[in-house]
């Protein structure tokens, strides 16, 4: 009996296009979130890790697109593995399947370590741009995701009690951006956005 191939995507917001991901890649179903890639909350991820089986393959388009640093990433591997369940990264052309090579373990952990130093220094070449832009009085942070009538009617939605899910997805916001609104009373008043995760 043949396994299904299982495929995960992840985008880092609602706007972003996830057709490019797996695109041509034969799969039997696909899992699908919207959230930044440090964020934790990835319920998709997580259905789709209940969901495999023995013998299935969970296909990815890249390790960044599974996991938020290079432990997460070698913990999942080694867990799917363990369980019959191969995986299969599509950018870097490897499958792991729990009896491969000390080679090929050791591409996987230096590929992911590779993927977090080059996310740790755009992070950091983005926060000393963000100074030298205050510093000259340049910076004007970001613009609003929504605007102070989009916010009243988010709260008046969920206070109605429309699930967060859906008035994420009616206006172009991820989960984390509007919870932060809600966390923010201020934002109601027209100030500036919660910055989103990249």
């Amino acid at each position: 009996m043949n396994g299904k191939r299982i495929g995960y995507i992840r985008v880092s917001s609602v706007d972003q296009n996830t057709e490019r991901q797996l695109d041509g890649i034969v799969v039997d179903k696909v899992f699908t979130d919207k959230a930044s890639g440090k964020s934790a909350d990835r319920p998709q991820l997580k259905a789709a890790l209940d969901y495999v089986r023995d013998g299935d393959v969970l296909v990815c388009h890249s390790m960044d697109r599974l996991a938020r640093n290079t432990e997460d990433m070698l913990r999942m591997v080694r867990e799917l593995t363990d369980k019959g369940v191969a995986v299969e990264f599509v950018k870097e052309h490897l499958t792991f399947s729990g009896s491969d090579d000390a080679m090929s373990v050791l591409m996987m952990t230096m590929l992911a370590g590779f993927a977090q130093f080059e996310r740790s220094i755009i992070r950091e070449r983005q926060r000393e741009g963000i100074a030298i832009a205050k510093a000259k009085g340049t910076y004007k942070g970001r613009k609003p995701s929504l605007t102070p009538e989009q916010v009243r009617e988010v709260k008046a939605r969920i206070e109605a009690g429309e699930a967060k899910t859906s008035i994420a997805t009616r206006f172009k916001i991820s989960r984390e951006t509007l919870y932060s609104y809600l966390r923010t009373p201020k934002q109601v008043c027209g100030a500036e956005a919660p910055a989103s995760s990249i």
